[in-house]
């Protein structure tokens, strides 16, 4: 009994596999480690990266959720591979590569002109928007 009440409580998540999202970013003095306190060198800093990834999965969903729904990063598995100078390009990509119950699970990576600068995982979560800001107050 305690399933029947998950499933109607979580509808079933329309999306289909391999469904795909790209972000692009020109890396600027904001973006580098230093700018967000991620470290000491004047390079596209991590936090920037795992935030451009999280862009590219949620540009996959688009508009795909019915309205009163979202999805939220659970989880981020990324390696920062390679650094990109001030003024370098990033293109990431989201690949959906799983759906378990409210779990959309995507392939990562971003890309800059010298080749793979981060790859990795990114799990988001289908959460009902009012229900997931009530949590927060």
């Amino acid at each position: 009994m305690q399933a029947d009440a998950a499933a109607l409580r979580w509808p079933v998540v329309n999306v289909e596999l391999g469904i795909r999202g790209d972000a692009t970013l020109v890396v600027s003095d904001a973006d580098t480690a230093i700018a967000l306190r991620s470290g000491s060198v004047p390079v596209l800093g991590t936090p920037r990266v795992v935030a451009l990834l999280e862009e590219a999965t949620v540009a996959a969903i688009g508009d795909r959720l019915p309205d009163g729904q979202t999805t939220v990063a659970m989880r981020i598995q990324v390696d920062h591979l390679q650094p990109t100078a001030v003024g370098g390009v990033v293109e990431a990509e989201a690949i959906l590569e799983k759906v378990e119950g409210r779990r959309l699970t995507f392939t990562v990576s971003a890309s800059d002109a010298k080749g793979l600068v981060a790859a990795g995982k990114v799990t988001r979560a289908l959460v009902e928007v009012e229900r997931f800001l009530s949590k927060a107050e």
